[in-house]
């Protein structure tokens, strides 16, 4: 039976930018980083604590996926404080922290122009 998602893909320009971003900005963690034949790279990251991983990488001919609103949430325990510390960070936020009647969420955009929500589980 299917037990976890081992991960998801971002569609990336600049492997090395986005590597960049998520380490530095974001705080990943790298698990993987390996050739992957002429001109591809392997980058798989991990988020502390939690078990899917997040990977770097544009499989040929998807690079129309790139920049565009991910259909994923980033879990936090404070969203307002989160997006204050990553726009401190130089993280560039698309919505700002916004109270619902169903929670907290903002909205920031990778290096690469993809666009995320963050939330409160």
């Amino acid at each position: 039976m299917i037990k976890r998602v081992k991960f998801i893909s971002i569609p990336v320009h600049d492997q090395d930018r986005a590597l960049a971003f998520y380490t530095e900005k974001l705080g990943f963690k790298v698990v993987t980083d390996a050739p992957m034949g002429p001109g591809m790279r392997w980058i798989e990251l991990r988020i502390p604590r939690a078990e899917t991983g997040v990977v770097l990488f544009t499989a040929p001919g998807q690079e129309q996926w790139i920049g565009q609103f991910m259909n994923l949430s980033f879990e936090c325990e404070d969203v307002v404080a989160t997006a204050a510390a990553l726009k401190a960070a130089g993280v560039e936020l698309v919505q700002e922290a916004k109270v619902e009647s169903w929670g907290t969420s903002a909205i920031f955009r990778d290096s690469e122009g993809n666009q995320f929500v963050l939330s409160t589980g």
